[in-house]
């Protein structure tokens, strides 16, 4: 509340011509400051913002964004989300379409991808160390995997209890905590790596709809990962053959799926080539003009 009273008061002593309002948690704020100054307010859903893990046993607190979402998002001028699958069920809940802009990295001059996995492998997770990611089921399963690290790239909720269980049930060196890296550093220390995972629980709606930056930023490094079979990452993987998609995240189903890339040599360079033909199309410069039509349109019509 503090926060979008904050940001309301911000954004009327600003000049803009539209605001933008990222997720659900900035729309209160964004929609009144653009209404008073009657500009248009555009909304950039990252997520299935009131079905995220954090607010499951929330119920008050969710319920309140959820009405929240119900009384504004319709009441916006453009709305825009990440995949296909989440634009589908975010129109069907709230009665209004939703474009979708995916988040595609930069493209790489050179996407270097290791010729072939060698020891120790590198299996690496890079984002935030929230719940719902897996990551615990993913630690219990590095002692099923010989010569290999983990290596974790990100801080988050789950960052001491991580550690607590890192160093209470595998050796010293199996998994490398990195802590937060830079975004101009970690497309660099993303190519180091044999194995990318995105691990996700089925139950949060959010994450079944979700396409997560790490899941894009692996195809752009040329890397093979282990990805959920969720719409989005099935219908890339159905369309590219970048992923090995896991249906539920036990510990042996992530050990079985790693074990499997690391020792079928012509899976690994089959999904790894992939990734190669993949990367010169799923980047930024390819989807930027979309956004740019969208700002355009939406100016155009209010001048």
């Amino acid at each position: 509340m503090e926060y979008n009273y904050r940001l309301w008061l911000y954004l009327l002593f600003r000049g803009f011509d539209a605001v933008c309002a990222v997720d659900t948690d900035t729309l209160a704020a964004c929609y009144l400051a653009a209404r008073l100054k009657r500009k248009p307010c555009v909304l950039d859903a990252h997520e299935y913002f009131s079905e995220v893990p954090e607010l499951e046993a929330r119920p008050v607190v969710k319920a309140v964004w959820e009405k929240i979402a119900v009384w504004l998002i319709p009441r916006t001028q453009n709305r825009y989300t990440v995949g296909e699958a989440l634009a589908e069920a975010l129109a069907e809940r709230y009665g209004v379409p939703f474009e979708v802009i995916r988040n595609l990295p930069v493209r790489r001059e050179e996407v270097p991808g290791k010729p072939h996995p060698c020891t120790p492998y590198i299996i690496l997770y890079q984002g935030v160390l929230n719940a719902g990611r897996g990551l615990e089921a993913m630690i219990r399963a590095m002692h099923r995997m010989e010569n290999a690290q983990l290596w974790i790239a990100g801080e988050g909720d789950l960052s001491e209890m991580l550690r607590s269980l890192a160093a209470l049930l595998t050796k010293e060196g199996k998994v490398v905590f990195l802590g937060f890296v830079m975004p101009e550093q970690l497309p660099d220390l993303t190519a180091k790596a044999d194995i990318g995972i995105n691990l996700l629980e089925a139950k949060s709606l959010s994450y079944q709809y979700s396409l997560a930056n790490k899941a894009l930023d692996y195809i752009q490094a040329g890397i093979p990962s282990i990805q959920m079979d969720f719409p989005e990452y099935r219908r890339l993987n159905e369309q590219y053959g970048v992923f090995y998609c896991i249906e539920d995240i036990e510990e042996e189903t992530i050990a079985d799926a790693i074990n499997k890339l690391l020792t079928d040599k012509g899976l690994y360079q089959t999904t790894q080539q992939n990734c190669l033909v993949a990367a010169a199309q799923l980047h930024w410069a390819e989807e930027e003009p979309k956004l740019l039509a969208i700002y355009r349109r939406l100016l155009s019509a209010g001048s």
